[in-house]
């Protein structure tokens, strides 16, 4: 480790946070190092060759406070070497580790310092977490009892051997620099890396102290996290634990810690097999017999420690015999035992239902169809969005395959006619569930799916979120039309991929909805479209809409609200189109879930009641303008590069119900209308189609139409169903792209003033 630059003042703490495909938890990780009560810190950031954007988020904030120190390692190491990365960086009077999904709480690190002041500097301060969940629930560890600062100040580990039976990991402490640096602690590479560090540094220090607060929030990853991983890597605790006992054995005067060690080996051993996450099926064997050959090698004479069960202690014996059947039958018997006065599953609610369940079953038992992929949009509605326009490419790269569409009768009409319809609940709908190795939708298939090994899932989604989704409406019930997180979650599990219109929308679903997916920043193939359609295409569209030739064609389509059961009538139309003049024709759009609720007819010869025309994409080319109000659709419709009004009457009551994830009013896409009255006079100003418009437009294009290029649907058929490794074809960069044209122009516009621009 250096020594302190001459002249500069020694930090307290040096905090160590590795990154490795933690974009959407490493910002929340960092500010809760960085906005700590006590700022005496160093932040030692350390990008271990992350894939994603864990680099890019740790420069932003090294270039920010100089606190930050950013490293990055030009290879993926692994926690341990990440973390000895930032160990020969650190100059701290005190080591703190944090992991980078992981937070401190508020004031730890004040309450860490007084801790340590009081118990005269300690080599080992051990500090409390509690694990905190997707649903926002917060779980204190249940040996906290055993941090309890009754008695000496500080004291051997000897005075508390119970220490050693809290979880062993590296992140609920902080260390002494000088000490770690005299017993030359670093750590190994591989799984469980904390073990052979955790031991040696509790067992081998002079004085330990404990601080009965929790300091940690231990985030309990769904996905992606060493618990939930299936991999042969889980093997690296054998050689862990040999590190650990040879430790044991280059320290004469620690060798009374053996049993205990052991003890702690063994449990971690069990809980390990237990644990169907983690072993995959071809490796539970050898485990075993390692398991069993390290308790055999490293056993030490003597009696069980007393605070073994019986349960434990027999647990214990069979693994270090090596009787896996044995052992096998035993733990069969105690979830039988567990699992007995639970209620049966019930059979169905009727004889058809119970039928296509079984056929279902039957189905799934035979072959996968690997030139089948199926398709659904919107709960079962007809031919749209991103399924729509990746089905379409995939019969043109890939005519050998067969699809099969996913709809309601009354929208089979919508389909094209070299798709098979299927009618949801029906034999055949069941067949293709079973059978098909592609699905794709973008919201979500059957509850009752059982997704086969073989099949690939691909969820695109249907927008970009400006409103929270997700996990993130668990404070909010109202705005969510189901409290079954677990449910959405359980769906989630199933997809294979997420397609992503830009970075926004991948740390959101990230975080909203975190599960192993692997996200696809490809852009939203439904917005191809808006470059492959000619000026010939407009034409014709607007002429098939009755558009009047030379009018300008302004889309209205305002969004749901979560606050209201009504259908909200947010514009008095024949008031809007006789200001607006003869010039202008409005083509509104109800949002879907007012499907049922239709409003009052108004009759106007310039008005067009757009709500049941089936793709929204037409109506976004053959238009002029949209207006809306916080729908996405205003982030699809920036790929056309043609303007955007927000009219924003009712922003505060929107926010406090549905929550949103940036205000929009502070990075609009275009001009802001707070009533009606602004909305008409943006229109008759010309501000609309302005040079401050444009300038809006063009920053919201750069955050938010990253990717879509027109090349998104063959980005995706050649990745999910060819298997190409690169994203192919190459994004175009958004000053070379060239999206379909207006209508012809209709002239000059008044002089502009700007008073109603943000």
């Amino acid at each position: 480790m250096p020594a302190p630059t001459p002249g500069c003042a020694v930090p307290r703490f040096s905090v160590i946070v590795p990154a490795y495909k933690v974009q959407a938890y490493l910002q929340e990780s960092l500010d809760s190092v960085l906005s700590q009560s006590f700022p005496d810190l160093e932040l030692i950031a350390v990008d271990d060759a992350s894939p994603d954007a864990c680099g890019a988020i740790i420069d932003e904030y090294a270039a920010r406070d100089p606190r930050v120190t950013a490293v990055h390692l030009a290879h993926n190491l692994g926690l341990g070497p990440a973390r000895n990365a930032g160990l020969a960086r650190a100059t701290g009077d005190y080591l703190v580790f944090l992991d980078g999904d992981d937070t401190l709480a508020p004031g730890a690190l004040q309450a860490v310092t007084d801790r340590l002041k009081d118990t005269g500097s300690p080599d080992v301060l051990v500090y409390d977490y509690a694990r905190t969940f997707w649903t926002g629930e917060l779980v204190r560890n249940r040996l906290a009892h055993r941090l309890s600062e009754e008695g000496p100040a500080s004291f051997r580990l000897a005075d508390r051997p119970a220490l050693l039976g809290m979880l062993m990991v590296v992140w609920n402490k902080a260390y002494r620099r000088e000490y770690v640096e005299r017993e030359g602690l670093r750590f190994p590479p591989g799984l469980y890396e904390d073990t052979p560090w955790t031991y040696p540094a509790l067992l081998a220090a002079e004085s330990v102290a404990v601080l009965d607060r929790v300091c940690v929030h231990y985030r309990q990853r769904r996905t992606g996290s060493i618990l939930t991983t299936t991999t042969r890597r889980h093997l690296d605790i054998f050689d862990q634990y040999d590190r650990v006992f040879g430790y044991l054995g280059s320290r004469p005067e620690l060798e009374r810690w053996r049993p205990t060690v052991h003890r702690r080996m063994a449990e971690h051993f069990c809980a390990l097999y237990a644990d169907p996450r983690r072993l995959p099926r071809a490796c539970r064997a050898e485990f075993f017999r390692r398991a069993a050959a390290l308790l055999r090698r490293h056993r030490s004479a003597g009696s069980p420690p007393p605070s073994l069960t019986r349960t434990d202690r027999i647990r214990h014996l069979l693994m270090r015999l090596g009787v896996r059947r044995t052992y096998r039958t035993l733990s069969v018997l105690r979830a039988a035992a567990l699992a007995a006065g639970r209620a049966g599953v019930p059979l169905g609610r009727g004889l058809r239902e119970s039928a296509l369940r079984l056929h279902y079953r039957g189905q799934r038992l035979l072959p996968l169809r690997p030139e089948l992929a199926v398709f659904s949009a919107y709960w079962h509605g007809g031919y749209a969005c991103n399924p729509a326009a990746i089905e379409a490419k995939l019969r043109e790269l890939a005519p050998r395959m067969r699809t099969a569409w996913i709809c309601d009768p009354r929208h089979a009409a919508t389909l094209p006619a070299q798709t098979a319809v299927l009618r949801p609940g029906s034999a055949a709908y069941w067949t293709a569930l079973a059978r098909a190795t592609y699905l794709t939708t973008n919201v979500n298939f059957e509850r009752a799916l059982v997704k086969r090994p073989g099949q690939v899932l691909l969820q695109t989604q249907h927008g970009t979120p400006l409103k929270r989704v997700g996990l993130d409406l668990q404070d909010r019930p109202a705005a969510t039309p189901t409290t079954d997180f677990a449910g959405l979650l359980r769906g989630a599990d199933q997809w294979d991929y997420l397609l992503s219109a830009n970075r926004h929308s991948t740390l959101v679903w990230e975080r909203a909805v975190p599960s192993s997916y692997t996200t696809l920043e490809y852009g939203y193939p439904r917005n191809d479209a808006f470059h492959r359609a000619t000026l010939d295409d407009v034409v014709a569209l607007r002429e098939r809409l009755g558009i009047p030739p030379g009018s300008t064609a302004v889309l209205y389509a305002p969004t749901h609200r979560d606050y209201r059961r009504s259908r909200p009538e947010h514009l008095d139309f024949e008031r809007v189109l006789r200001d607006l003049g003869p010039r202008f024709t409005i083509l509104t759009r109800t949002h879907l879930t007012y499907a049922d609720a239709p409003a009052e007819p108004v009759r106007h010869a310039r008005l067009i009641d757009v709500s049941a025309y089936p793709s929204v994409e037409e109506l976004c080319l053959a238009s002029d303008a949209l207006v809306t109000d916080y729908s996405s659709l205003m982030f699809d419709y920036a790929v056309l590069d043609r303007p955007i009004v927000i009219h924003a009457d009712d922003w505060e009551a929107y926010e406090a119900a549905r929550g949103t994830y940036f205000d929009l009013r502070t990075c609009p896409p275009g001009a802001i209308a707070r009533t009606e009255d602004e909305l008409v006079d943006i229109f008759t100003t010309g501000h609309w189609r302005g040079s401050r418009s444009a300038q809006l437009r063009a920053a919201f294009r750069s955050r938010f139409c990253s990717y879509d290029d027109g090349h998104a649907a063959e980005r995706v058929v050649r990745r999910v169903f060819l298997d190409a490794p690169e994203p192919t074809p190459p994004v175009i960069p958004l000053e070379e792209r060239t999206p379909a044209p207006t209508a012809p122009p209709l002239g000059r516009e008044p002089s502009l003033t700007p008073s109603l621009w943000p």
